[in-house]
């Protein structure tokens, strides 16, 4: 059969080639739906409650506006700049202990709070990160940052700190390989595709 005749599928590729679906919009921000509805209800059962609530989303919400933005710019600097082979090679399945320290240093030289490092977390994956380094990216975001660790040491003192610190680079990557080999297959499809990524 010639290359004009072949069938493709729906999507307009060839038909071995698996179609990466996203879940109905009700379904994936349901629980963001659940949770506003409760806060009005509670809004008017308990107006105290309720004010309180409305002024941390408010607050919250400044905060987003006040980081996001430079997120994303950079979001899309690294999206341009770095190829898929390159975030491969260092931090792809089978870069062994460089893409674990790879991953270190990028989630320990970050700043930001911790749901910045969800976007960042979506462009390694669509770049061909493994799972375990990108959990290990997480990881080091919210436990590792330079920053933390200096006022860590300041308030609480150095020894706690690098004591602290010795449990983090040990237990990091452990967690972060269990979490890997506790999703399924479907599972892990699942979160290559929700961020738009090819499976490695």
């Amino acid at each position: 059969m010639s290359e004009q005749m072949k069938p493709t599928n729906p999507a307009g590729g060839m038909p071995n080639q698996p179609m990466q679906q996203k879940k109905p919009f009700l379904k994936r921000y349901g629980a963001f739906f659940i949770l506003l509805a409760a806060g009005v209800i509670a809004g008017f059962a308990l107006p105290e409650i309720g004010q309180k609530a409305l002024n941390n989303t408010i607050g919250n919400f400044k905060e987003m506006l006040s980081v996001l933005p430079p997120i994303f710019i950079l979001l899309g600097l690294l999206d341009v700049w770095v190829d898929r082979a390159t975030m491969m090679k260092y931090t792809g399945k089978g870069s062994g202990f460089k893409g674990v320290l790879i991953a270190f240093l990028l989630g320990s030289a970050a700043a930001g709070p911790l749901y910045a490092a969800f976007p960042f977390a979506g462009i390694m994956l669509k770049k061909g990160s493994s799972l375990t380094n990108v959990f290990i990216f997480i990881g080091a975001w919210s436990t590792t940052k330079i920053p933390l660790l200096a006022f860590e040491a300041a308030s609480m003192g150095l020894k706690f700190m690098l004591a602290r610190l010795a449990l983090s680079l040990i237990g990091i990557p452990l967690i972060a390989i269990l979490t890997e080999r506790s999703l399924g297959k479907s599972q892990q499809t699942e979160i290559y595709a929700l961020n738009g990524a090819e499976e490695p």
